[in-house]
C-alpha cells in the first residue's frame, strides 16, 4: 500500500472560515516532512440549475484570480445545516430562484492541499422568488446546455467547481443511465 502516514498536526492559522495546518507526514519510501493543509469547518455546495435544455449561470468577477467567468451558484453550508438545505439557500440568495435539488456528485476540489468537500446537486423546478444579491454576480442568465462546451473551450468557465459540475452533468445526462441518484465517492 502506498498510503502516507500522518504523525501529527500543528495549527498555524485559524478563523471561522478556515484553518491552515502543518501536518507531519511520511511518504511510503520513508521521506518525512511538513505539508500545508487547508481545512474548512463546513462542506460547500454547488447547484447545476437546469430548466428544459438550459442551465442557470452567473457572470461574476473573482478578485482572488482577477478573472471574470460564468459560475453556478455555490457556497458553504452553515453550522447544523444540511448540504441540501445549503444548496437551496445559496441558489436562492445568489440567483433569485428557489429550486428542488438532487445529488449529482461529491468532490474534493483541492485534495492534495485541502480536506474540503463540495457536494454538487442538480437543481430543478426553478421558481423566481426575488432578485439576486448584486454582490454575487454582475448578471444571471439561462444558457443553452449545448453552448456549454464552447464556453469551456473559450475559457469562459474558469471556476474548477463549475467545470466539474457542468462536465459531470453533461456527461451523465448523455448516458443511458442518466445522472446518479446520489453522491459518489471513490473507494
Amino acid at each position: 500500500m502506498t498510503q502516507w502516514t500522518v504523525h501529527g498536526t500543528r495549527r498555524i492559522y485559524e478563523s471561522e472560515w478556515m484553518s491552515v495546518d502543518l501536518d507531519d507526514v511520511e511518504v511510503p519510501q520513508g521521506a518525512r516532512f511538513e505539508h500545508h493543509v487547508v481545512r474548512l469547518p463546513h462542506p460547500s455546495t454547488a447547484v447545476v440549475v437546469v430548466d428544459n435544455d438550459n442551465v442557470l449561470l452567473m457572470w461574476r468577477h473573482r478578485f482572488t484570480t482577477d478573472a471574470w467567468g460564468w459560475e453556478i451558484p455555490a457556497g458553504r453550508a452553515e453550522a447544523n445545516e444540511t448540504v441540501e438545505t445549503a444548496a437551496i439557500r445559496e441558489t436562492e440568495e445568489e440567483t433569485g430562484y428557489k429550486v428542488s435539488v438532487e445529488p449529482l456528485v461529491t468532490i474534493n476540489p483541492l485534495n492534495g492541499l485541502s480536506s474540503h468537500t463540495t457536494h454538487i446537486f442538480v437543481g430543478t423546478e426553478a421558481v423566481k422568488t426575488g432578485e439576486p444579491d448584486p454582490a454575487e454576480a454582475a448578471r444571471i442568465e439561462w444558457v443553452p446546455l449545448n453552448e456549454i462546451p464552447a464556453y469551456i473551450r473559450k475559457g469562459l468557465v474558469p471556476c474548477g467547481i463549475t467545470l466539474a459540475a457542468l462536465t459531470t452533468y453533461l456527461t451523465l445526462r448523455t448516458t443511458s443511465s442518466g445522472p446518479p441518484s446520489g453522491p459518489r465517492r471513490a473507494g
